[in-house]
């Protein structure tokens, strides 16, 4: 009896260090499980690597939960909504801003997917800035890497960037969103938009569309298409064919333009038409200012010319190579800020405070 008395000890020792190494064991297990369903999570898409937003701004604008389809009704379109920086800027303007926003808020159920250049180092977190809060807010709002070896492999654009990168151009960021958009249309169909677009509309009943810049001209600041279609394909074999990196517009609305020339083909393009499953909508529809009345947009307007100018306006262009410089009192009646109201108030709450 006193032997097994010095054995009882022991025994509790042995059996207490076998649970807590059974209780060490587990939590490691667990913590290396929840890591790879972390990473797995984040990591998951064709696009690339996903990035955390910071949550440092109060949510009082973010987007209202979409409503329930009705159970007869037809499945929502997976198509997505890009948009893309070329350049190293981590850092967006209020127009940036308000194009994501207004694109976010008028496709609740739809995935908008933002690519910059400037994120492509692999740093998982985003800078830490009010843009990158706000956009927290929204649910359906991703911000990606724009890694352009990746995206261009594949392509006839593979080479010319190559060896685009070893030469001086004096338009080269305006050309290489041209390539990145229909490169992005052609791999991954959906709807492409320059960050100089307030969007009014819900676009996703537009496919396979581009819209009229000014007579006899189109513009790739709004593009939808379907993956793999034929006419972006032409689009980028245009691209390299007839490359020039020295004329502005060359390789953008010029590109388009011949390239749809060919397709129907026509001398001239109506202003709307369609032609083998294409449809170019009116100026009205994107471009309800034309670049050369640009200024209009710092203008005081009232509410029924507003009405009756955007009545067939799915977006508006804001010319952001023009009309960036230019001083917008953000409270007044001017269309732009009238536009920065109604459309992404978030944003347009950001302004009111930083001025």
């Amino acid at each position: 009896l006193p032997r097994m008395s010095s054995c009882l000890p022991k025994l509790t020792t042995v059996l207490l260090s076998h649970r807590l190494g059974a209780l060490f064991i587990l939590t490691i297990s667990f913590v290396f499980f929840a890591s790879v369903m972390f990473y797995w999570r984040t990591g998951e898409d064709a696009e690339g690597q996903l990035y955390s937003l910071p949550a440092e701004i109060r949510c009082a604008h973010s987007v209202p939960s979409p409503p329930h389809p009705a159970v007869s009704g037809p499945p929502p379109s997976p198509r997505d909504v890009f948009f893309v920086e070329t350049s190293e800027r981590t850092n967006p303007s209020y127009l940036f801003m308000c194009s994501v926003e207004s694109a976010a808020r008028t496709h609740p159920e739809t995935r908008v997917v933002v690519l910059m250049k400037g994120l492509a180092n692999g740093n998982a977190s985003l800078p830490n800035n009010w843009a990158f809060s706000l956009l927290s807010c929204f649910p359906n709002v991703e911000v990606r890497p724009l890694d352009l070896t990746e995206l261009f492999s594949g392509t006839p654009l593979a080479n010319w960037y190559l060896q685009a990168q070893q030469r001086w151009e004096p338009y080269f960021l305006p050309v290489l969103s041209d390539a990145c958009r229909i490169t992005i249309m052609w791999k991954f169909g959906g709807i492409y938009l320059d960050t100089d677009f307030i969007v009014l509309k819900n676009l996703k009943n537009l496919t396979n569309v581009l819209g009229m810049q000014s007579q006899d001209v189109l513009n790739g600041a709004f593009l939808s298409f379907e993956p793999k279609h034929e006419f972006m394909q032409l689009c980028m074999q245009d691209f390299v064919d007839n490359y020039n990196g020295w004329i502005w517009a060359h390789q953008g609305p010029e590109l388009l333009t011949r390239v749809f020339k060919k397709w129907c083909p026509t001398s001239k393009i109506q202003n709307p038409m369609s032609c083998k499953g294409m449809n170019v909508l009116s100026t009205e529809a994107f471009y309800p200012i034309p670049w050369e009345d640009w200024r209009k947009l710092f203008k005081a307007i009232g509410s029924s010319e507003l009405h009756e100018l955007l009545k067939n306006t799915y977006a508006v262009h804001v010319w952001n190579k023009l009309s960036h410089g230019t001083k917008l009192d953000i409270t007044s009646q001017a269309f732009l800020a009238q536009l920065y109201s109604q459309f992404c108030p978030a944003t347009y709450t950001k302004m009111k405070k930083d001025s």
